[in-house]
C-alpha cells in the first residue's frame, strides 16, 4: 500500500470518527445538569421536605384520634364484711375487667400559635426554592465555567493543529530546497525540532482536554458513552444595562431574598412566641366500653357500660418559669439581626456588583482588541510567509511570526471565554442568570 494511499485512509477515519462525536450543546448541558446534578438533586429534595411541611397534616389544626383498650385478670384473697353484719371469706377469689374506648382531642384556641407556626411553614418553604435556586445559580457557572473550559482547549487545539500542519508544509519546503542544494541541513532540523515541539504541545492539550470533560462530566452528574464535542462560539448580550440590572439585583438577587424570608420568619416567631401568654382551649370527646366481672364478694356479678362523653377543658401557663418571655426577648434579637444582615448584603451586592460589571466591561473591551490584533497578526505572518517563500527572511524569522500568530490567537480564545463567564457572573448578581438564552 503506498503511503498516499495511507494518508487518504488515515484522514478519511479520522473524518468520520469526528463526524460520529456528537456534540453537547450549551442547552443541552444545562438540561442534563439540572436533571442529574447531584447537588440540585439534593435541593429539590429538600424543596419536597418544606413542600411537604406545609400541609395541613403537619399544621395541628386537625384534631387528634387515638384508641385504647385493655384488659385486667385478678385472683385475690378476699374477706368482706356486709351491712347486715354476715361476712365471707373468699380464697382465690376471681375477677377481670375489660374496656375499650375512642378519644377524640381538637384544640380550638392555642393562643394563635398554630396560625404563626403554619405562616412559619410557608416562609420556610419560600426559602428553600430560594436556597435551590441558589444551589441552581451556582452549578451553572460551575457548569459553563468547565464547558467554557473544554470550548477554550478545543480552540486552541485546533490553532495548534493549524499551526503543526503549516511547520509540516515548510518541512517539506526545507527537504525539497536540500535535495536541490538551495538549502543546508540546518533547515530541515530546524523544522524537525519546530515539529516536535508543535506534538509535544497537541498531545498535552488533547491531555488536558479529557480531563476538563471528565470534569465537565462531573458537574452534569450523568456517564457518556460516547465521546462528544461542545460548541464554541459565544454570545453576548450586548443589550445588558448597568442601571437595570443593578435595581434588579437590588430586588431579585438570591442572597438578599433569603435574608428578606428570614426577616419574615422572625417576625412570625415573635408572635409565635406570644402565644404562650395566652390560654388554650380544647375539646374532648370519649366513645367506650367497660365490661367487669367482679368476685363473690361483690354486690353486681357483671356490669358493662357504654357510652360517649364530653368536655371542654382550658389550659393557661400563669407563669411557666419565664421561657416564653426569654424565647420572645430572643426572638426579637433574631429579627435585629437579619435586618442588620440585610444591610450588609445591600452594602455588598452594590460592591459584588460593580466590580463584576467592571471585570466584564474590561474583558469584553480586552476581548475586542484582540480581535483587532488577530488581523494584525495574521497580515504579519502571511507578509512573512510570502518573504520566506521567496527566501527574503529565514526560518528563525519565519517561525518568530508563526510563534507571535499564536500567541496571540490564544490570548484571543482566553479573553472570549473569560468575557463571557465574566458575563454570567452579572448576570447571577441581578438574579437574571436563569432568565438569559445561554
Amino acid at each position: 500500500m503506498s503511503t498516499k494511499f495511507k494518508f487518504i485512509t488515515l484522514c478519511l477515519c479520522y473524518g468520520f470518527s469526528i463526524h460520529a462525536q456528537e456534540v453537547l450543546t450549551k442547552d443541552e448541558a444545562v438540561a442534563l445538569a439540572l436533571e442529574h446534578n447531584y447537588g440540585v438533586k439534593i435541593a429539590k429534595n429538600a424543596v419536597t421536605v418544606a413542600e411537604n411541611n406545609t400541609s395541613i397534616l403537619n399544621t395541628g389544626f386537625l384534631p387528634t384520634v387515638t384508641g385504647n383498650a385493655g384488659a385486667t385478670y385478678n385472683i385475690n384473697n378476699t374477706e368482706a364484711e356486709f351491712s347486715d353484719g354476715t361476712s365471707t371469706i373468699l380464697d382465690g377469689a376471681e375477677s377481670s375487667n375489660y374496656n375499650a374506648s375512642i378519644n377524640v382531642n381538637y384544640t380550638l384556641f392555642d393562643g394563635l400559635g398554630r396560625h404563626y407556626n403554619y405562616k412559619r411553614l410557608k416562609e420556610a418553604y419560600k426559602l428553600s426554592e430560594l436556597q435551590a435556586r441558589e444551589t441552581i445559580e451556582n452549578t451553572i457557572l460551575q457548569l459553563f465555567s468547565v464547558y467554557y473550559n473544554v470550548a477554550q482547549l478545543t480552540d486552541n487545539l485546533n490553532t495548534l493543529e493549524e499551526t503543526l500542519r503549516i511547520t509540516k508544509d515548510r518541512l517539506v519546503r526545507a527537504e525539497y530546497q536540500f535535495d536541490y542544494g538551495q538549502n543546508t541541513k540546518l533547515e530541515v532540523l530546524n523544522a524537525e525540532v519546530d515539529i516536535n515541539n508543535d506534538s509535544i504541545n497537541i498531545i498535552n492539550i488533547k491531555q488536558d482536554i479529557k480531563n476538563a470533560k471528565r470534569d465537565l462530566k462531573l458537574v452534569l452528574g450523568a456517564n457518556y458513552t460516547l465521546d462528544y464535542e461542545v460548541e464554541t462560539e459565544v454570545d453576548f448580550l450586548i443589550q445588558l444595562e448597568k442601571d437595570s440590572l443593578f435595581e434588579k439585583a437590588k430586588a431579585r438577587n438570591t442572597a438578599l431574598l433569603q435574608t428578606e424570608t428570614n426577616i419574615a420568619i422572625s417576625e412570625l416567631d415573635i408572635r409565635s412566641g406570644k402565644s404562650g401568654y395566652l390560654p388554650t382551649i380544647g375539646l374532648t370527646g370519649t366513645y367506650g366500653w367497660n365490661k367487669s366481672n367482679n368476685n363473690a364478694a361483690s354486690f353486681v356479678a357483671v356490669s358493662t357500660n357504654t357510652g360517649l362523653s364530653g368536655g371542654l377543658n382550658l389550659s393557661w401557663d400563669l407563669f411557666d418559669g419565664g421561657s416564653t418571655m426569654i424565647a420572645v426577648r430572643n426572638a426579637k434579637v433574631n429579627l435585629e439581626t437579619q435586618k442588620l444582615e440585610k444591610e450588609s448584603i445591600l452594602l455588598s451586592i452594590e460592591r459584588d456588583f460593580n466590580n463584576a460589571w467592571d471585570n466584564y466591561m474590561n474583558k469584553l473591551e480586552i476581548y475586542n482588541i484582540q480581535e483587532k490584533n488577530i488581523i494584525t497578526a495574521e497580515n504579519n505572518f502571511k507578509r512573512t510567509e510570502e518573504k520566506f517563500k521567496i527566501g527574503q527572511v529565514n526560518s528563525i524569522e519565519f517561525r518568530q511570526a508563526q510563534l507571535n500568530l499564536l500567541s496571540v490567537e490564544l490570548s484571543r480564545n482566553a479573553a472570549k471565554f473569560e468575557a463571557k463567564l465574566s458575563e454570567l457572573e452579572v448576570l447571577k448578581l441581578s438574579g437574571e442568570l436563569l432568565n438569559v438564552q445561554f
